[in-house]
C-alpha cells in the first residue's frame, strides 16, 4: 500500500516535574529535509534524533519540535515566585540599605526609579536553568509515539492516494481497449490507401516491384502498434503490482510511469489516425494525474 509524504503526529506527557510535547509535521520533498527544535539539554542528542527520524520517515520536509517546560514554585495566592531571584534581590537591597543608611523602603523606591537598577542575578538565572535534567530515556518513547502517529497518518493518506491513482490506471486501460477496438478499422483504411497507391504506381513504366515491396513492408512496420500495445498493458500491470508492495515505491512508480508515457507517445506517433490520437490525448491526461500524485508518494 502506498504511503503519503504528508503527515502529522503529536505526543505529550505531563508529570509533577515537567511537561513535554513532541510535534512532527511532514510535507512533500524529494529527499529528507529535517528541521529540529530541541531544548538546550538535548542538543547533544541531535544526531541520535536525526537518525531515528531518518530511519522512520525516510523522505519529506519534516519539522520536529520538542517542547519541554518545568513548573515553577507558586505562592499561596497562586503567584509565580522565583525564590532564588527574590532572595538574591533582597540581599542586594539590604546591603545597599546598610551602606547608605537609607531604609529598605527608600532603597527599593530609588531602585525602581532608576532604569536598569533592578535585574535578576546571573547566578539565580543559571540556577533555574541548571535544574536536574530529565533522562533521555523518559523522552525517547514520546518521540517514538509521535513518529508512529506520523506514519499512521501517512498510511491513511496513502490509502486514499492508492485508490485515486489506480483509478487513473484503470482509465488508461479502458482507453487502450478503445484503441484496440478501433485498430482494425485503422488497418483497413491503411490497406485501402496502399491499394490506391498501388494502382497509381503499377502503370508507371519505372515501376520496380522489389523496391515497392520493400517500401510497403517499411510502411506497414512503421504503422504497426501491436508491440506498443502489449508493452503498455505490461507496464500498467507492473505499476499496479508495485503499488501494492509493502515497502516505499514512489521512485519506482515514477520510473514505470515514464515507460508508460513512452509507449503512449509511440502509439500516438505511429497510429496516424485521428480517433486513436484523441484516445492517446486522453491517456496522457490520465498519466499526468498519476505523475502529479506520485510526487506525494513516499
Amino acid at each position: 500500500m502506498l504511503q503519503s509524504m504528508t503527515g502529522y503526529g503529536i505526543a505529550s506527557r505531563e508529570t509533577d516535574s515537567y511537561a513535554a510535547t513532541v510535534e512532527i509535521k511532514s510535507l512533500n520533498s524529494k529527499t529528507l529535509d529535517l528541521s529540529l527544535r530541541l531544548p538546550r539539554f538535548l542538543q547533544d542528542r541531535e544526531l541520535e534524533i536525526r537518525n531515528l527520524v531518518t530511519k522512520s520517515l525516510q523522505r519529506g520536509k519534516v519539522n520536529l519540535n520538542l517542547d519541554f517546560t518545568r513548573p515553577r514554585a507558586t505562592g499561596a495566592q497562586g503567584f509565580i515566585v522565583n525564590r532564588a531571584a527574590v532572595t538574591a534581590a533582597c540581599q542586594e537591597l539590604l546591603q545597599v540599605s546598610l551602606a547608605t543608611g537609607l531604609s529598605l523602603e527608600q532603597v527599593t523606591a530609588v531602585a525602581h526609579a532608576l532604569p536598569g537598577a533592578l535585574r535578576i542575578p546571573t547566578d539565580a538565572t543559571a540556577a533555574t536553568e541548571e535544574e536536574e535534567e530529565t533522562p533521555w530515556e523518559e523522552l525517547l518513547p514520546l518521540l517514538q509515539q509521535a513518529l508512529d502517529r506520523v506514519n499512521q497518518f501517512r498510511r491513511d493518506e496513502g490509502q486514499a492516494l492508492t485508490s485515486e491513482i489506480l483509478g487513473y490506471v484503470d482509465r488508461i486501460r479502458i482507453l487502450l481497449a478503445e484503441v484496440e477496438k478501433h485498430d482494425p478499422t485503422r488497418i483497413e483504411q491503411v490497406r485501402q490507401r496502399l491499394e490506391s497507391h498501388l494502382a497509381d504506381i503499377a502503370g508507371n513504366e519505372n515501376f520496380n516491384p522489389i523496391r515497392f515491396e520493400q517500401e510497403v513492408l517499411y510502411y506497414i512496420e512503421k504503422l504497426d502498434i501491436a508491440e506498443e500495445k502489449v508493452r503498455l498493458v505490461n507496464h500498467l500491470h507492473y505499476f499496479t503490482e508495485t503499488a501494492g508492495l509493502p515497502e516505499p515505491t514512489g521512485k519506482k512508480l515514477a520510473f514505470i510511469s515514464q515507460e508508460i508515457g513512452r509507449e503512449i507517445n509511440t502509439i500516438g506517433s505511429k497510429a496516424n489516425d485521428s480517433t486513436i490520437q484523441h484516445l492517446v490525448v486522453s491517456m496522457k491526461e490520465e498519466l499526468e494525474k498519476i505523475k502529479e500524485q506520485i510526487n506525494n508518494i513516499l
